[in-house]
């Protein structure tokens, strides 16, 4: 099992930033593949980053988002800059075992309580 917490969601003006991190417990971090999604409201789920010993993400994200990992802090971190409206949403950590980088929630065995993003306009 995998304990996955979030923190670091708030409100924010469009061109800001926000920094989410996501504490892991109850397995070795480092055996494990993470990712970030988000979900807005009527929306399904969608896939943000993920990263293993290389990271990847969704085009709507890259160049303004990204996702690092510290193995000695058991930690994921996902740096969110020039934040949009549209990126308003609840946005989740997900783990999982494996080296590739998933990009499909079903993919995913562990997720957390989620964190809310609101990017006002």
């Amino acid at each position: 099992q995998v304990q996955l917490v979030e923190s670091g969601g708030g409100l924010v003006q469009a061109g800001g930033s926000l920094r989410l991190s996501c504490a892991a417990s109850g397995r070795t971090f480092s055996s494990l593949v993470m990712g970030w999604f988000r979900q807005a409201p009527g929306k399904e789920r969608e896939f943000v980053a993920a990263i293993r010993w290389s990271a990847y993400y969704a085009d709507s994200v890259k160049g303004r988002f990204t996702i690092s990992r510290d193995n000695t802090k058991n930690t994921v971190t996902l740096q969110m800059n020039s934040l949009k409206p549209e990126d308003t949403a609840v946005y989740y950590c997900a783990a999982r075992g494996g080296s590739s980088l998933y990009t499909l929630s079903a993919q995913y065995d562990y997720w957390g309580q989620g964190t809310q993003v609101t990017v006002s306009s």
